[in-house]
């Protein structure tokens, strides 16, 4: 456990910061699974669907969830996967 002041702040913060995070990559892995679904029985639906999957790769790379260049190879395969 941490002695210095500044170090139970920091303590503090990663606590705060990992469940954000946890539970930010969580919403991640639902929405790409339900895209998955979508496209194996209802394309149409698929395809209007692949926007919000899009917002939300964009938006997990933006507060580095994930790594830009993840982002753009998951958008990749996903857009594949309805081709």
């Amino acid at each position: 456990m941490p002695i210095i002041k500044s170090a139970k702040k920091a303590l503090r913060q990663n606590i705060r910061r990992r469940k954000i995070n946890l539970k930010r990559k969580a919403d991640l892995k639902s929405i790409i699974k339900q895209y998955k679904k979508l496209v194996s029985s209802n394309k149409d639906e698929a395809k209007k669907y692949l926007a919000q999957v899009y917002k939300k790769l964009d938006k997990s790379a933006k507060v580095n969830l994930i790594k830009k260049n993840k982002a753009s190879r998951l958008k990749s395969r996903l857009s594949a996967l309805l081709k």
